[in-house]
C-alpha cells in the first residue's frame, strides 16, 4: 500500500476519480463540481491560504487508488478551542480499516508538524455552508453542499477515535402544504410594518454592501456560541462568484431596523438536481449550456436554506416571520420549488430548531461534526 501526495494533473485525476468509482452503483449519490474543489485548495482562489494550509493525498493498492483525504488549518478555526484544532475532509475510502487508518494518520501526522493538537472532521476548508459533516441519518439524494457518504464511514472514523463534537440536523418544509395557520401569516404581515423596520432582497449590483451587513449580522448572531466560526468578506465574495449560476436574488432576505442590518435569510435552488442529470462534476462550455438549459426548463423544484441569523436583541420579535412572509409571496410566482431544507442547524443552536419544528418542518437529516484529540507525545 503506497501514500501518495496529490500535486500533478495524475493524482489530482485520481482523487476526482476514486467517489466516481465508489458510488458507482449509489443512485443517491451526486458527483461534486470538480472546479469547487480544486478552488478549495487552490492558494489564488481560497483565503484561508493566508493564514493556514493544506494538503491532499490517495491511498493506492496493487495499483488502485483505493482511499483519499485532505488535511487543512486556518488560525480562524484552530485557534477558538482549548488546543489548537485543524481539520479533514474529502476522506473517501474502501471498506478497509487499514486504508482508512493510513489515511488518517498521515493527517493528524502532518497537522501536528503544524501545531495542532486535534483533528475535527469531515469538514471543508472553507464555509461550513458546504462538505460539512458525516452523514448518519437520511441516506437519500442531497441537496447542493450537503455530505453524502457510505454508511460504513461512520464506523471507520470510530474506530479510529473520533467522537462526535456536536450532531447537524436538516429539515424538510413541503412548499405546496405548509403547516402554517392563518394566524401565523397575520402576525408576520403585521412584522412587515412595525415602524422603523424595513426587508430588502439582496441583488448582485450592491452585493459588496450585501456582504458586508452579512458580516456584522453573522458575527452579532453567533459569537456567543462555542461552535462559532468567522467569515471574511473574500471568502463570501467567492462564494457568490463561484455560486452565482445557482444564486436566486429574492431568496436572500435581509432586515434592518433603523437602517441597521439585524437579520438575513439565505437559501438557494439545488443544482444538484441538475448535476444529476449531467452525471458528472466535470464541467465544460457544453454541459455549463446544458445546465443553463435545464435551469432555465424549471427542472429544480428543491431550493436549500442555508442560513439564517438574527442578532440577540431583535430575536422572539417576530422577525423570522416577516421574512418568510416575504418569501411566501416570491414563491407564489415560483412554482415550480415544492420543497425547502433547511440545512444546518447544530444541536447547539435550539432556538433555531424550535423555529423550524414550529413552521412545519420535519427532521429527514443528521450529520455529525467529529473530533479527534491527538496523542501528541506518541508520534
Amino acid at each position: 500500500m503506497e501514500i501518495i501526495q496529490v500535486k500533478d494533473k495524475q493524482t489530482i485525476n485520481e482523487f476526482h476519480q476514486l467517489p466516481l468509482t465508489l458510488y458507482k452503483n449509489d443512485t443517491n449519490y451526486t458527483p461534486l463540481l470538480r472546479i469547487m474543489i480544486e478552488d478549495t485548495f487552490n492558494p489564488e482562489k481560497n483565503v484561508k491560504f493566508k493564514t493556514g494550509d493544506a494538503r491532499r493525498w490517495i491511498v493506492k493498492k496493487d495499483g488502485k487508488c483505493v482511499g483519499r483525504i485532505a488535511a487543512f488549518f486556518d488560525e480562524d478555526y484552530s485557534q477558538q478551542y482549548e488546543q489548537p484544532t485543524g481539520c479533514c475532509g474529502f476522506f473517501e475510502s474502501i471498506d478497509s480499516t487499514e486504508v482508512a487508518f493510513t489515511l488518517f494518520e498521515t493527517a493528524e501526522k502532518w497537522l501536528v508538524e503544524n501545531g495542532m493538537e486535534a483533528m475535527d472532521g469531515p469538514v471543508n476548508f472553507g464555509e461550513n455552508f458546504f462538505h460539512w459533516g458525516l452523514l448518519v441519518e437520511g441516506l437519500m439524494p442531497q441537496t447542493f453542499g450537503m455530505q453524502y457518504n457510505l454508511p460504513y464511514y461512520r464506523r471507520l472514523f470510530e474506530e479510529y477515535g473520533f467522537k462526535t463534537l456536536y450532531e447537524q440536523y436538516s429539515y424538510s418544509l413541503d412548499i405546496t402544504t405548509p403547516d402554517l395557520p392563518e394566524r401565523f401569516w397575520k402576525i408576520a404581515a403585521w412584522a412587515t410594518k412595525k415602524p422603523g423596520y424595513s426587508y430588502k432582497h439582496f441583488t448582485f449590483k450592491d452585493q459588496d454592501a450585501f456582504i458586508r451587513d452579512f458580516i456584522e449580522i453573522h458575527e452579532k448572531a453567533w459569537k456567543t456560541h462555542e461552535n462559532y466560526k468567522p467569515v471574511r468578506f473574500e471568502e463570501i465574495k467567492q462564494m457568490l462568484i463561484k455560486a452565482r449560476i445557482m444564486f436566486e436574488e429574492e431568496f436572500i432576505w435581509y432586515v434592518y431596523h433603523n437602517n441597521k442590518p439585524i437579520a438575513f435569510f439565505m437559501m438557494f435552488p439545488d443544482l444538484n438536481q441538475i448535476i444529476r442529470k449531467l452525471k458528472t462534476g466535470k464541467l465544460n462550455l457544453l454541459l455549463i449550456l446544458k445546465m443553463l438549459m435545464y435551469k432555465k426548463m424549471k427542472v429544480i423544484n428543491t431550493c436549500r436554506v442555508i442560513v439564517m441569523g438574527v442578532i440577540p436583541q431583535y430575536q422572539g420579535m417576530g422577525i423570522e416571520s416577516g421574512i418568510f412572509y416575504h418569501l411566501k409571496n416570491v414563491m407564489l410566482r415560483k412554482k415550480q420549488y415544492k420543497d425547502m431544507e433547511m440545512s444546518w442547524i447544530g444541536d447547539f443552536n435550539p432556538k433555531m430548531i424550535a423555529l423550524f419544528k414550529s413552521f412545519g418542518a420535519k427532521h429527514k437529516l443528521t450529520h455529525l461534526t467529529l473530533r479527534y484529540l491527538f496523542k501528541v507525545c506518541n508520534i
